[in-house]
């Protein structure tokens, strides 16, 4: 499969207005560790409406899929004073296609979030958010690089450690794409995520977010225990990422209440 190009200028448009119960806030020490996954170990929970966005990598067809960890802060109402908010989140998503619209977005699996705040997703939308504490233990040089970066979570649904370490020298790479900037567009610029509730229906929400700035990054310990128990990536095969992305911090809009499609 020949990947298309894709280019910044064609997915990045102004902010929508925030209006009602929109979200802004910071992610902070916003992670992408991305796995390349036989698209047969999706086949039972991803609806026909979507198909794998997939990639040709070692020589087969293969799907991906990223946690993606990072503190929420600065959580926010978009359109009214509002007190702010801190907590913990890691997201699961898989890449797909909206073949309604042959829209680039995300199926997602799941979510961890460490915040009392919890009851308005899970309960009042039905999202598949589970309840979970964190601990970041990060550490940035003058740079901004990594030179340490510890995750972890204690969840009944997805516990998790993660360690990564990030320098100067460590290299782009992006095996299936035919550049760097197709790459980028692919994995952080999906704005529509979709997910079963958790009451079956399906959901939908949107965000807004500028081109992030994220860089590569190494991948030093990973144990992800939904990807395990849902024959996803073995342990053994977790500690081999397609590939690792860091930023800083970063700035996104969450457009709400998320949609019930059907």
């Amino acid at each position: 499969m020949n990947f298309q190009y894709l280019k910044f200028q064609d997915f990045l448009h102004p902010r929508p207005a925030p209006k009602g119960i929109d979200v802004q806030c910071k992610l902070q020490h916003f992670a992408l560790i991305t796995y390349a996954i036989d698209p047969i170990r999706f086949k039972d929970f991803i609806p026909p409406r979507f198909k794998l966005d997939t990639i040709q990598y070692q020589g087969q067809e293969k799907a991906l899929m990223s946690v993606v960890p990072f503190i929420d802060v600065d959580f926010t109402s978009a359109v009214y004073p509002f007190p702010k908010f801190q907590m913990g989140q890691t997201n699961y998503r898989v890449y797909v296609i909206d073949q309604e619209t042959q829209e680039r977005c995300v199926w997602f699996i799941g979510t961890t979030l460490d915040s009392w705040t919890l009851i308005v997703p899970r309960h009042l939308w039905q999202l598949p958010w589970h309840p979970a504490v964190f601990d970041f233990n990060c550490q940035q040089d003058s740079e901004g690089f990594y030179s340490q970066y510890k995750m972890q979570t204690q969840s009944e649904w997805a516990s998790a450690e993660l360690h990564l370490m990030q320098s100067a020298e460590d290299n782009w790479t992006y095996p299936g794409f035919p550049d760097l900037e197709t790459h980028l567009v692919y994995l952080t610029h999906p704005l529509a995520g979709f997910y079963h509730r958790r009451d079956g229906k399906l959901g939908t929400y949107r965000v807004w977010h500028d081109r992030l700035q994220p860089r590569p990054a190494k991948l030093h310990h990973a144990r992800f225990e939904l990807l395990a128990r849902m024959n996803l990536v073995s342990f053994e095969d977790q500690l081999q990422p397609y590939s690792v992305l860091i930023e800083p911090v970063n700035e996104f809009t969450i457009y709400l209440p998320p949609t019930v499609l059907e």
